[in-house]
């Protein structure tokens, strides 16, 4: 109890905790150019929230943001309006970036098994307790993707990215005058 002659309340804890973690991930820094700087700060984000799996889902849903936080979503806005965003795209820009890496690392931080060894032994006692030829697309994508040498479910993260923000340079890019 001697933490609250330090903090006022568990609500203090936590946005202290919160915005330990917004000081782990990278930020993209303002000469970056737009995709540069997204890039980076997504794959440190998802890195930082599969660390962190209790984080995700009170990242932004804190009314008392501490220095960290706030440094980290102004960081976030610059790189867009600096490359041509208006206000709109930045805000549309960074809700569909952030549903897609916290999506993405919510998954893997919970997903039983996410390659090698434990994936094919997860997949094996799946499978074997599927009707044979009842799901065979399932069973075809376990058998020649998630089952193949070297996959990695995290690997999937770099293709979604480049899918989520080839959209977002096709929907804004002609406001940006090549800055992507």
């Amino acid at each position: 109890m001697t933490i609250y002659h330090h903090v006022a309340n568990k609500d203090a804890i936590v946005d202290g905790m919160v915005d330990a973690v917004f000081a782990e991930i990278e930020l993209p820094e303002p000469d970056d150019n737009w995709r540069t700087g997204v890039e980076r700060r997504a794959r440190s984000a998802r890195d930082t929230m599969v660390r962190h799996r209790w984080a995700p889902p009170l990242m932004d849903s804190r009314t008392a943001p501490g220095p960290a936080t706030l440094r980290h979503h102004d960081a976030m806005i610059a790189v867009h309006r600096l490359n041509g965003f208006d206000l709109a795209g930045t805000a549309h820009s960074i809700a569909l970036t952030d549903a897609y890496v916290y999506g993405f690392a919510l998954q893997q931080a919970n997903l039983p098994a996410t390659g090698g060894d434990e994936m094919a032994e997860l997949a094996e006692e799946i499978t074997a307790s599927m009707p044979a030829g009842e799901y065979p697309y399932l069973e075809e994508f376990v058998r020649d993707h998630a089952l193949t040498p070297g996959y990695e479910f995290g690997d999937e993260f770099e293709a979604g990215l480049s899918i989520v923000l080839d959209g977002i340079v096709a929907r804004f890019g002609p406001a940006l005058d090549g800055q992507v």
